[in-house]
């Protein structure tokens, strides 16, 4: 009970309104828009990177960082620095299942959300229960919460990979 209460005022003293739920709304949209995406309902495919997404649910340097990238589209639709779904990390997923959010503490002035979901239960493959985990990494920027990077944990090296870092990489052409 101890830790919850912890959690929870950290969560407060991070969105300086009292509202924790703040931290985790720009993660949330993102992830509606996600789940929305692989869903089974074939509605159009929502850019969780357009103009007015990275506006105000992105920080100023991981805005900085995609346009820098944008410069060098992954494909010739002259969009998107990325040919996959940064999200799922790859091109294909059935609709995500299970789908928990949990923010963790505030550490010097960074909450990490982690979201945890199935991406192939839809699949006969035999990793097809397995859960990813996206870590979403949020800072307070003008009053109000935005995501400053996205991680993914690599399952084969079980590196976590910094979608910033990657961003800087398409930058510098590589």
């Amino acid at each position: 009970m101890k830790t919850i209460a912890v959690v929870i005022a950290s969560l407060i003293a991070f969105s300086g309104k009292g509202h924790a739920a703040d931290i985790i709304a720009p993660v949330k949209e993102i992830m509606e828009a996600t789940k929305s995406n692989w869903a089974d309902n074939n509605s159009d495919w929502t850019d969780i990177f357009d103009a007015s997404r990275l506006d105000h649910l992105y920080s100023r340097d991981f805005v900085a960082k995609y346009q820098a990238a944008a410069q060098f589209p992954a494909i010739d639709d002259g969009i998107s620095p990325f040919d996959y779904d940064v999200i799922v990390n790859g091109q294909d997923a059935c609709p995500l299942e299970d789908l928990t959010m949990a923010a963790a503490p505030v550490v010097d002035g960074v909450a990490e959300v982690a979201v945890r979901f199935k991406k192939s239960a839809c699949s006969d493959a035999p990793d097809a229960k397995d859960y990813t985990t996206v870590h979403f990494l949020v800072v307070e920027e003008g009053g109000k919460p935005v995501i400053d990077d996205i991680v993914t944990e690599n399952i084969e090296t079980q590196a976590r990979d910094s979608l910033k870092a990657t961003l800087a990489l398409i930058a510098k052409g590589q």
